[in-house]
């Protein structure tokens, strides 16, 4: 069975996310991280960042909702049952601190077959409320037996 390849190219409409302190407290906890920067917003301002700032990897909070309805598109035919997670990467700039309202595109870059599996590749930009690039996110996906 051939691949689909007719989202290739497809941009979703865009997402966008409040960054809030509350979110960000409860996912360095939930991380285990103790820096006051994301916690004090004094301790942040004295460390450069306008707020708390939020980790790294926070990005998966803000990109998910702009991520997920590329994935669920039935032009993509992404077979969900047979569906790993192939990786993912991510290219930060601008740290996203509370009070940002980050605005996220997602487009599908790739969709090949290799070895019998389907391998589905989408991108996320995400930019803050005064447009400076926040993070790319790298996303791709793998389905068995194609």
């Amino acid at each position: 069975m051939a691949l689909k390849t007719d989202a290739v190219g497809k941009e979703w409409p865009a997402t966008t996310y409040q960054v809030g302190r509350e979110k960000i407290k409860e996912y360095a906890n939930a991380l285990g991280l103790d820096s006051p920067v994301h916690f004090d917003v004094e301790a942040a301002r004295a460390a450069g960042f306008r707020d708390v700032v939020a980790p790294p990897m926070f990005a998966v909070v803000y990109s998910s909702p702009a991520a997920a309805p590329a994935m669920f598109d039935p032009e993509v035919e992404l077979n969900f049952a047979a569906m790993v997670h192939g990786g993912q990467e991510f290219e930060w700039d601008e740290p996203a601190c509370s009070g940002d309202e980050i605005t996220t595109t997602a487009k599908c870059l790739s969709i090949e077959e290799k070895g019998g599996k389907g391998f589905y590749v989408f991108e996320t930009k995400s930019v803050n409320q005064d447009g400076a690039q926040v993070v790319r996110g790298t996303w791709t996906l793998i389905v068995r037996g194609v």
